[in-house]
């Protein structure tokens, strides 16, 4: 063990060597998706258009190394991280400290809240200070609701939480709607804040973890509000409505976006991982042997009787899956209707009958979808801001560090310099 942590220290300080003589190493960005199965690390040159991905790395995660995609062995998810940055590094021909790196899991919660605060002097013009008291009363709401919702989960245990993400979704003025409150009068003031909590001890993890890689910590992002934010770009007119869905090996991650904002996330603890198991245990064969199977079937490798076998095993899960995304997509309760479009990424939804179940049966119909929903999966060329230039970010796996990227570039724009703008300066109060 003292040879690793040594061996880790080592590569850090390679790291810190190669970025000395790098070109501007403030203008490159890393992010780190560490998941159940894979850790991916993408390192992005950030250019005047967006971000450019020069490097690219992915490596294997043991199988004690996470658990319900909240990391369980600290050393072990060090190592692999290693590993995929020392790819990516060697591709980008440049090593970057700043980081942003994923959180998942179930308890991560992700929600948006209205308030309403009624003015004192409806003549008087709102300015910046007012509007920073009124998001700050936003955030601390739900954090207390963040908290409650938790202790009801673990049985009445309080557990300390931590903003991660905040995003305005609307505000309104008496009634009417505006994208720049400042200079407006009015007695009633509604603002719709997503924010996204997380547990105090996750959120530990992943900082212990950037400092065992020598990593400056930009920031912890909860993954579906990643994805989100990989495809809705810097449009502020952006109308763009959808379900997103991230299929990890740990965890199912959803994101609702509704006319260019993020309505909320809810995760459950089902994945890819949930699948191979079941395998593993109606066969009573190892797991290694089970994700084989699980593989063979996707690329159409087993016997006819082999996949009649398998698909059975699945098709259990698959229904537990599926009856977890409705649950998930019924409380959205504040928007009169869901989205029709459907878009997947991540590995776990590379399993064809998860896709087959989503477009072929009428899981929607006790749900409030106005038309059959249509499932695509998410395209690297779809995400908005963000190239490649590798050639290794190919699918729909890459979609979430993507996102994570886009997050990072979005923490250093509203906090690396002092705009004048009011959008600027909102921007700066929910990104710091």
């Amino acid at each position: 063990m003292l040879d690793k942590i040594k061996d880790l220290k080592t590569a850090a300080v390679a790291r810190v060597k190669m970025s000395k003589t790098a070109e501007s190493p403030d203008k490159y960005l890393v992010a780190l998706d560490i998941g159940t199965e894979y850790v991916k690390a993408l390192i992005g040159k950030v250019t005047d258009g967006g971000i450019e991905v020069i490097g690219a790395g992915r490596a294997h995660q043991k199988l004690s190394d996470m658990q319900a995609g909240a990391i369980a062995d600290i050393g072990g998810v060090v190592e692999n991280c290693d590993t995929a940055l020392n790819e990516a590094e060697q591709q980008a021909g440049v090593s970057v400290r700043s980081a942003v790196i994923g959180i998942a899991g179930e308890l991560v919660k992700g929600t948006t809240t209205t308030v309403r605060v009624v003015r004192k002097d409806p003549d008087t013009a709102l300015d910046l200070p007012e509007v920073e008291r009124i998001i700050g009363l936003v955030q601390k709401r739900a954090a207390a609701k963040a908290k409650q919702q938790l202790a009801w989960e673990l049985g009445g245990k309080q557990v300390e939480v931590k903003l991660v993400n905040s995003a305005l979704v609307g505000i309104e003025i008496d009634g009417y709607t505006v994208t720049n409150p400042v200079g407006f009068q009015g007695r009633d003031v509604t603002v719709q804040l997503y924010t996204a909590f997380a547990p105090l001890i996750h959120i530990g993890a992943l900082e212990r973890t950037a400092q065992q890689l020598d990593l400056d910590l930009v920031a912890v992002a909860a993954e579906p509000f990643a994805v989100a934010r990989s495809v809705i770009g810097d449009d502020q007119s952006a109308s763009m409505s959808a379900i997103l869905m991230d299929v990890g090996g740990g965890t199912t991650d959803i994101a609702v976006v509704n006319d260019g904002g993020v309505q909320g996330t809810k995760m459950f603890g089902i994945g890819g991982r949930a699948y191979t198991r079941t395998v593993e245990r109606d066969l009573a064969i190892e797991f290694e042997k089970a994700e084989e199977l699980k593989v063979g079937l996707a690329e159409g490798d087993l016997s006819a009787k082999k996949a009649k076998e398998v698909e059975a095993s699945l098709d259990k899960v698959l229904n537990v899956w599926m009856s977890g995304v409705e649950l998930a997509l019924s409380e959205f309760t504040a928007l009169d209707h869901l989205p029709h479009r459907v878009y997947l990424c991540g590995g776990g939804s590379s399993l064809q009958m998860l896709k087959d179940r989503l477009h072929d049966t009428n899981w929607y119909s006790t749900l409030p979808f106005t038309r059959k929903p249509i499932v695509e999966y998410i395209h690297p060329e779809q995400v908005v801001g963000i190239t490649d230039t590798t050639g290794k970010v190919t699918d729909h796996t890459f979609i979430t560090a993507m996102g994570l990227l886009r997050v990072g570039l979005d923490t250093v724009q509203y906090t690396g310099k002092n705009g004048d703008t009011v959008k600027e300066k909102i921007d700066r109060i929910l990104h710091v």
